[in-house]
């Protein structure tokens, strides 16, 4: 199989498309003034080719910030998109879509992958879409765009979750995720106070969740919104690590990018060597793949600003260029499997 990758800074879509040959399947990253235009352009240029879309950034070598970005598959996929709608509140009322498309590619764990864009309320939709990926040992990445819309086969959803269910042909496919945090040594907490429909954090062991932070970190308020970049919280789910960004200050509490319920035990985490976790994350993939045909990540928005801010976000895409055919979206949240998570980086290899 193959993956095409093509933009256009100026939102010209047609000129990200120029080089598509034959698509098995087309995934599209744009910004919100065009989205819609781009969508109905799209199945217009390409009428009955499966497709996905959110609003959001996309990259290859460069990040295309506010245009077009097209990534297509193509010589040796199999692959459907379709929709779960309601995901605000009923996303199992359409889960038989995605059981007869992973019975229809005849998904099996060593070739077939799922991809998804979302609108919101990512945790109950993985939990409802892993009911079903589970039982076959599907991998599913991806992640949550902006503006509430999402686009599948040539419409414009609000409140769904867009999904491609994807078959590589001619080898093997693999999942990751990557943490760039570790945890910080005596700070372990039990949240209290929640909203779990605003994701509010009220208290950490009983006392306010702002001042806890400010106090651990010796920070202003104002400074606890980009202090995240460095010290997000996470939240295990076995043996690994769910990070959970801070949106905002909200009375004594904080709003979250994630959402976070009574009585889970959180941990304070603190930036890593990411560098070198990079390196790793490269060295694996090597190690496990002699022959890469194609290479989609989704990178968390606070992972583009924390890297943007210390000059690394060039080198960054430099590095994951050597494996061949990287391309990727911002997104605003990430999904791996049954977990989402925030400032992290999942991806999903193709052999």
């Amino acid at each position: 199989m193959k993956q095409f990758f093509g933009a256009s800074k100026s939102g010209n879509l047609k000129e990200a498309v120029r080089g598509i040959s034959n698509p098995q399947l087309i995934m599209l990253m744009s910004n919100a003034e065009q989205f819609d235009e781009h969508v109905r352009e799209l199945e217009e240029l390409y009428p009955g080719i499966p497709s996905i879309g959110c609003i959001g950034m996309s990259y290859d070598s460069k990040v295309v910030e506010k245009g077009v970005g097209i990534v297509a598959y193509y010589d040796g996929v199999t692959a459907v998109a379709n929709v779960l709608e309601q995901v605000s509140d009923m996303p199992v009322k359409y889960i038989k879509r995605l059981e007869e498309d992973v019975a229809g590619v005849r998904a099996e764990q060593k070739n077939t992958v799922v991809i998804d864009f979302c609108a919101g309320n990512d945790a109950c939709v993985l939990t409802t879409m892993y009911s079903v990926l589970k039982r076959r040992n599907i991998s599913l990445v991806g992640g949550t765009g902006d503006a509430g819309r999402v686009s599948a086969n040539g419409r414009v959803y609000t409140d769904a979750v867009a999904y491609a269910v994807i078959k590589n042909n001619g080898g093997k496919i693999k999942a990751y995720k990557e943490n760039i945090y570790h945890q910080m040594e005596g700070y372990r907490f039990v949240a209290s106070r929640t909203d779990r429909k605003k994701y509010i954090l009220g208290e950490l062991n009983g006392k306010p969740a702002k001042q806890v932070y400010q106090d651990i970190l010796n920070i202003t308020e104002k400074e606890i919104t980009t202090q995240t970049f460095k010290n997000p919280f996470g939240k295990l789910n076995g043996d690994d690590t769910c990070i959970i960004s801070i949106k905002e200050v909200s009375g004594n509490a904080l709003a979250c990018y994630r959402q976070v319920n009574d009585s889970d035990v959180l941990n304070l985490l603190e930036l890593g060597d990411y560098k070198a976790t990079v390196q790793e994350t490269i060295n694996q993939i090597h190690r496990d793949f002699s022959k890469i045909s194609a290479v989609f990540s989704v990178n968390c928005l606070f992972r583009y600003l924390l890297f943007t801010d210390n000059n690394y976000m060039d080198e960054y895409l430099k590095l994951m260029s050597t494996l061949d055919g990287h391309a990727g979206l911002v997104g605003y949240g990430e999904h791996y499997n049954n977990c989402f998570v925030n400032q992290s980086m999942t991806c999903v290899v193709f052999e």
